[in-house]
């Protein structure tokens, strides 16, 4: 019977209603037990209790004391149990969301960098055939890692930081000196862990949003800060006409750590400088 009663209304929003016939049920099945007890020890021979005295009230207060005591345990049980399940869910729900959402923004974004890279080396097929060799070479090697380590969750601060001078080199081929990178990284720090590309990302976003020319470069730097975070920062120089954003490479690295259960880049836009601080997860155990 309990049985039925769960399984006909089983939502901790629906827990009243169990209650209430759980109540009833059992008091019931408990006061008619009861009473058949009390009538059987008296009226049986085998028994012999007949000096025993049957109390109405006396039966029903066990009853109802006995079904309080029983639900008040079991619901207690069952609404820990229950609500336990529902986080689960709730929690699973949440990660297949993100993942969702992932992998649209990783579609969204491998054609962007594709698309800036063939405009790049159609510039320099025609001006720079010899330039336009080394890009290519260059953009194989980008590329490999793209395929290699999209598809993970993490990667090591080192394989990030050889990726990203790979990166800046196509760069430089397309602007020269517009752009400068400075990477100011302790060995200490290279086999701890971030989102693979994250580094890739911010390095487009401050190139898309900021003018980058010879008589005032973009400047660029990656370092740590006294906490062990990285932090990937570029003077702010906005173009004249804006450019439309969508924040991609920037939903994509936060989402990248909201699937980790890590926290949060800290983004900062301050005293003429963009900021975009990093937590930088502990090297992988063997």
């Amino acid at each position: 019977m309990l049985r039925l009663i769960v399984l006909r209304f089983p939502e901790i929003s629906q827990t009243p209603t169990r209650i209430v016939l759980e109540f009833v049920v059992f008091s019931t099945a408990i006061a008619s037990s009861t009473s058949l007890l009390f009538f059987a020890f008296r009226t049986i021979p085998f028994f012999n209790f007949h000096t025993i005295y049957f109390w109405p009230t006396t039966n029903l207060w066990l009853a109802v004391c006995s079904t309080l005591l029983f639900i008040g345990f079991y619901e207690c049980y069952y609404t820990l149990t229950k609500w336990r399940e529902n986080s689960l869910q709730a929690e699973a729900y949440k990660r297949e969301v993100l993942l969702n959402q992932l992998d649209v923004l990783k579609n969204q974004i491998n054609p962007h960098f594709l698309f800036n890279s063939l405009n790049s080396l159609s510039s320099l097929i025609s001006e720079e055939p010899r330039q336009a060799e080394q890009f290519v070479d260059e953009m194989a090697r980008v590329y490999r890692y793209l395929l290699q380590t999209n598809e993970k969750n993490l990667t090591i601060l080192k394989n990030e930081l050889d990726f990203i001078r790979s990166y800046y080199h196509l760069l430089t081929m397309r602007y020269q000196s517009g752009v400068s990178l400075t990477i100011d990284v302790s060995t200490d720090y290279h086999t701890r862990r971030l989102p693979p590309l994250t580094l890739q990302l911010l390095v487009e976003n401050a190139v898309k949003h900021n003018r980058v020319q010879a008589s005032k470069p973009l400047k660029i730097r990656i370092g740590t800060t006294p906490e062990g975070w990285l932090e990937v920062r570029n003077n702010l120089q906005p173009k004249t006409i804006r450019v439309p954003s969508n924040k991609v490479g920037l939903t994509n690295i936060a989402a990248k750590y909201r699937l980790l259960g890590e926290l949060e880049p800290v983004i900062s836009d301050q005293d003429g400088h963009f900021t975009v601080i990093l937590p930088l997860l502990a090297p992988e155990t063997v």
